[in-house]
């Protein structure tokens, strides 16, 4: 087993994009995120591979997945603003 994680590179955390999803876009899902990035490196040097690789795969979809939850929102905020302002333009 030691030779393995000798021979390899851990994959992949996601630790960073997960703290900005969670501090910019999505609470919830960023701190899943966070949860399962600060698995991969502990079970990588631990020798469990395929626990590391699980964990940054979960750590990858929880990000992306509040990234575009953040995103949707963000945008869905801006179309409600503009009808809003055309609205009490139109009232006027």
């Amino acid at each position: 087993m030691e030779n393995q994680t000798v021979n390899q590179k851990p994959p992949k955390t996601w630790l960073v994009e997960s703290i900005l999803v969670t501090i910019l876009c999505c609470l919830p899902f960023g701190i899943v995120g966070i949860v399962n990035a600060a698995k991969v490196e502990s079970r990588f040097y631990a020798g469990d591979i395929a626990g590391a690789e699980r964990a940054s795969s979960e750590a990858g979809k929880w990000t992306k997945i509040g990234f575009f939850i953040g995103i949707a929102v963000i945008l869905i905020y801006i179309i409600l603003m503009v009808l809003g302002v055309a609205a009490g333009i139109m009232a006027n």
